[in-house]
């Protein structure tokens, strides 16, 4: 969605520019800002510390809005995954809110809400599912599973992921 657009004097001549809803950096300084589709300003217009504790990530399989994730070293490279409670070294590091296609660079968020989830149980704690890139409430118990503790339900659809460290793995 673009921003609002508002008029501008460049030299004399009155011309019409679009506020800006995400920033480069530097090269932006004194351009206005504009609220996203979500009426929130983009993290990368944050100062320093404020804001959403993100990292721009290559997915190495294609994500879904909401996907739990497991951040990983690819042959040199950082990627992303579903993170998934059948096998060890797949925990859950964070989460994605928009889809990623494999290949592709999304963004990645750690230890905060989880919006538009569907389903969930009003305080209820949740776990890593044995089915990727999803929570569950319950335990996973078969032999090489690992256990997660990766949050609680505040609503029924927002979960606050704050990630057990170290799952276990189970005998």
């Amino acid at each position: 969605m673009a921003g609002n657009k508002y008029l501008k004097n460049a030299s004399g001549t009155i011309t019409e520019e679009a506020a800006i809803q995400s920033s480069a950096g530097a090269g932006d300084a004194g351009k206005i800002p504009a609220l996203d589709s979500a009426g929130k300003l983009d993290n990368s217009m944050m100062p320093t510390g404020i804001g959403g504790d993100t990292k721009q990530i290559v997915a190495s399989e294609a994500l879904s809005a909401g996907n739990l994730i497991n951040v990983y070293n690819n042959a040199g490279t950082l990627n992303m995954r579903k993170a998934d409670a059948t096998t060890a070294g797949k925990e859950a590091n964070g989460f994605v809110l928009s889809s990623v296609s494999s290949s592709a660079t999304g963004t990645a968020y750690f230890e905060q809400l989880i919006t538009g989830l569907s389903g969930l149980t009003v305080g209820a704690q949740y776990y890593l599912s044995t089915t990727a890139g999803t929570p569950s409430t319950t335990v996973p118990s078969t032999s090489g599973n690992i256990v997660q503790k990766i949050g609680r339900a505040l609503s029924a659809t927002e979960l606050l992921f704050m990630p057990q460290p170290d799952p276990i793995t189970l005998a």
